[in-house]
């Protein structure tokens, strides 16, 4: 959980990002339905660069006023060749909400209730 709440900027702010139960439920299960299984197929590190983040938290980093990550259904995941882990999410055919790829992380996200709608994106730039 530690990985997921960890945030520079909440720290600098004196930010309190702690998720509620709900948003806990949603990143044990953001974790064993698509980040573990994904991390197993690609068999790289796949550090959290952003995962829960509170709603002052969020506006903090000016993101989107409806981020999946203030649900705690999403994470943004930094790696050397983004490329190369949507390509393996791809192939592995694992269920997923969103995948945005950007130059240095991508974007993954899985619903707790709902269901995923499989949309690839790609981010700016």
């Amino acid at each position: 959980m530690e990985e997921f709440i960890r945030s520079e900027t909440a720290e600098r702010l004196g930010i309190q990002n702690e998720p509620d139960s709900r948003a806990k439920l949603a990143l044990v299960n953001l974790c064993t339905k698509l980040l573990q299984p994904l991390r197993e197929a690609y068999g790289k590190a796949m550090p959290v660069n952003s995962g829960y983040r509170c709603p002052e938290l969020n506006e903090a980093v000016n993101g989107s006023k409806n981020s999946q990550h203030m649900k705690g259904e999403a994470a943004d995941i930094r790696c050397d060749h983004p490329a190369e882990l949507v390509r393996c999410l791809m192939e592995e055919g694992l269920d997923f909400d969103q995948c945005i790829r950007y130059s240095t992380f991508v974007h993954l996200s899985y619903k707790l209730e709902g269901e995923n709608r499989r949309q690839f994106l790609k981010g700016g730039y």
